[in-house]
């Protein structure tokens, strides 16, 4: 027969589930490129919110 070994706390007890309500990181599209980043991050070419943040290497 199972024994408990110990009283699970509330807070252990609501940890069960809690990976089944991860969702995906919203995304934005990008004005200047149409390019499809995470939000309130510089997108793959440097944009952010329509202007050139980052230069490309070399420059």
């Amino acid at each position: 027969m199972a024994v408990q070994q110990g009283k699970k706390s509330p807070s252990r007890r609501g940890m069960h589930r809690s990976h089944d309500f991860l969702v995906p990181p919203p995304l934005a599209i990008e004005p200047t490129t149409g390019e499809v980043h995470r939000r309130h991050h510089v997108s793959p070419t440097g944009y952010y919110r329509g202007k050139k943040v980052l230069r490309e290497k070399g420059q």
